[in-house]
């Protein structure tokens, strides 16, 4: 059998002819025409008079927007996979209910078809959450959602520890079954941590060596990170009362806090403000289908981000699907959501809030070469991604069916 055709895959790009919005800290919605230009993978120039040398490919984007790739700040794309039931699930370490030391990324099947919808919804960043069966579920970790293994998919880990407040937790951990045993179980873990951390000081100070590695709490380990701001605390949280707890345990020990899922941080606005915390919203696209969704609503964003708070979007993926993360900004922008603010909760702001600014999130020198070519504004429902470009590869395009490169240089049909 012939071997497949394999088209050399080069990290330089020139995109050109479209009409650009950079999404930098200091961007005020401008749509400006212009050329991203990526050399070995990274941006090199943006902007309206960028000269392109004879030997980087061109990828015209006349006519069409051209933004840095999106970021999903939250999803289980990789250990939860679709319609896989049990076979596809290593999303939760059930019966585990202080799991620290857990790895979502050491779960993630890069074959999972999730990666190829996100590139073809223009997502070139997620992190990767473990589930919220768990009062502490897991590390997390920053993935492209283009690469053939885990290693060349990492843009970094960990990024942050996840712990779940409320309902899930509750009845699935396999530990405590209240909201207030939950709230003692965080404490106990961060007492532990507390306790590590004073060991370690004290057995430098003295110049011995900490206990031996067979000793080691490793939950411990990891938590003390957290503590030191290392580490972010990505915070499961839907019910005005467990944002409120999530508030109180955050300030009781110091670390930094990103919320999750907010369903009901309208209700307690005045809290969040005062703190200035950033919050990841969503799932949108749901249905109440337990009570503590039973006030979701399309207009959260929009209350939150008018507020003046830092806000991301996410998908939640698969609760839903990562291709519908651009029609979640539509429908929150339909709610009230400002289009300029609906577009930095997809790029600059979830690469703020994950810690990963300095990688993704904006169309600007030093930055990664991610850039995503939409047929129109992508709050449009009409428009779609039509060429995308990870680490200066193009890696999806669009043209009557969309196509996926595949590690081996191979195109394959979505």
């Amino acid at each position: 059998m012939p071997a497949p055709h394999r088209e050399q895959v080069s990290r330089d790009v020139a995109v050109v002819g479209g009409t650009l919005l950079r999404l930098t800290p200091d961007w005020h919605g401008e749509r400006e025409p212009g050329t991203v230009l990526v050399r070995d993978g990274r941006i090199v120039a943006v902007g309206a008079h960028v000269p392109v040398p004879a030997d980087v490919p061109v990828l015209d984007a006349t006519g069409r927007f051209v933004l840095p790739g999106f970021v999903d700040p939250h999803t289980h794309l990789g250990v939860h996979a679709e319609g896989e039931g049990w076979h596809g699930a290593d999303v939760n370490e059930k019966g585990e209910p202080r799991g620290a030391r857990l790895r979502s990324w050491d779960g993630v099947d890069p074959r999972d078809q999730g990666f190829a919808d996100a590139l073809s919804a223009g997502v070139t960043t997620v992190a990767v959450l473990p589930g919220s069966a768990n009062v502490v579920g897991g590390q997390t970790g920053a993935l492209k959602t283009w690469g053939a293994t885990v290693e060349q998919m990492l843009l970094r880990a960990p990024i942050g520890v996840k712990s779940a407040l409320g309902e899930n937790p509750r009845k699935n951990s396999g530990g405590p079954s209240t909201r207030m045993g939950i709230a003692a179980a965080l404490r106990d873990a961060f007492a532990a941590a507390q306790r590590f951390s004073a060991q370690r000081t004290r057995a430098a100070e003295k110049g011995e060596p900490l206990d031996p590695p067979t000793d080691r709490d490793r939950d411990a380990e990891v938590l003390a990170r957290v503590l030191a701001g290392e580490l972010v605390w990505q915070q499961h949280a839907h019910r005005a009362d467990d944002i409120a707890t999530a508030v109180r345990l955050a300030e009781e020990f110091g670390y930094r806090l990103v919320l999750n899922h907010v369903t009901e941080g309208h209700r307690v606005l005045d809290l969040l403000v005062e703190k200035g915390l950033p919050a990841v919203v969503g799932p949108l696209l749901t249905s109440r289908s337990k009570p503590e969704l039973r006030h979701r609503s399309l207009s959260v964003p929009g209350i939150l981000a008018g507020a003046g708070l830092r806000i991301a979007l996410t998908t939640d993926h698969p609760v839903v699907p990562i291709q519908f993360l651009a029609l979640s900004a539509t429908l929150a922008v339909k709610e009230g959501l400002d289009p300029d603010e609906a577009l930095r909760a997809l790029t600059l702001n979830p690469a703020v809030i994950l810690g990963i600014d300095d990688r993704v999130g904006s169309l600007a020198p030093g930055l990664d070469g991610d850039v995503a070519v939409w047929s129109g504004d992508p709050l449009d429902v009409m428009s779609r991604a039509v060429h995308v470009v990870s680490g200066g590869r193009p890696v999806y395009r669009w043209d009557g069916v969309g196509e996926v490169l595949e590690a081996d240089g191979t195109w394959r049909p979505l």
